[in-house]
C-alpha cells in the first residue's frame, strides 16, 4: 500500500498483547558527507503513526543520523530526498559508543549496565553501540556510567547523538529543557 507521500508500508508488525498492528518500514536518512561531498544516507526503521499517512515515529536510535532518538516522531516531506521534519521529541537520548577491538566484550558488560537504569541497546555493528536511555534517568548518571565504562576499556569512545547542535558538534540543543511543554 502507497500514501500520498509516497511511503510503502510494510508488514504490520503485532503482539499478543496489543491488538493494534503498526506498520513498519525503512526510510532513508541523511547522515551526513563523505570526504567528497556526497551525501551519505543511513536506513532506519520507522513506523507509522496510527490515523496518519506521513508521519512516523523511529522504532530505534540510528548510529550515524545525528539529532534524533528512539521514539522521536516526525513529519515525512519527501522520502526519496530524505527530507523530515522532526515533530516532537520522544525524551530519549541517543548514545553512541564506537571501540575497534572486542566490542562484544564491552558490549555485554555496558549492555547490562544501561538496562539496570532504564536503557536499551538499540543496535549493534562490528565497531559501534546504540542505546537509547530517557533523559530523566540524569545526564551525570549516564555520563558517570559512560566514563567508568571508558577508563576499564581505553580504547572505546562514546558521543550523544542528539544533544549537541549536527552543524557545531559543541552547542547544547537544550530541548529537554521544554520537553515538558511538549506534552
Amino acid at each position: 500500500m502507497v500514501s500520498s507521500t509516497g511511503l510503502t508500508k510494510g508488514q504490520a508488525l503485532s503482539s499478543p498483547t496489543d491488538p493494534l498492528t503498526t506498520e513498519s518500514f525503512e526510510l532513508p536518512f541523511l547522515a551526513g558527507l563523505n570526504p567528497d561531498g556526497d551525501p551519505v544516507f543511513e536506513s532506519l526503521e520507522v513506523e507509522l503513526v496510527k490515523d496518519t499517512e506521513d508521519e512516523v515515529r523511529l522504532v530505534r536510535s540510528p548510529l550515524l543520523t545525528r539529532n534524533l532518538a528512539a521514539g522521536d516522531k516526525l513529519k515525512v516531506i519527501n522520502p526519496s530526498s530524505a527530507e523530515y521534519e522532526l515533530l516532537r521529541r520522544s525524551g530519549n537520548l541517543s548514545i553512541r559508543v564506537f571501540r575497534v577491538h572486542q566490542l562484544a566484550v564491552l558490549a555485554e558488560n555496558l549492555t547490562a549496565q544501561i538496562e539496570k537504569i532504564g536503557g536499551s541497546l538499540d543496535k549493534q555493528t562490528d565497531r559501534a553501540l546504540v542505546y537509547s536511555i530517557h533523559f530523566s534517568i540524569g545526564f551525570q548518571v549516564i555520563e558517570e556510567l559512560l566514563s567508568a565504562v571508558c577508563k576499564d576499556y581505553p580504547d572505546t569512545v562514546w558521543y550523544y547523538g542528539n544533544v549537541y547542535d549536527p552543524e557545531d558538534g559543541t552547542t547544547p540543543l537544550q530541548w529537554w529543557l521544554e520537553f515538558e511543554d511538549q506534552e
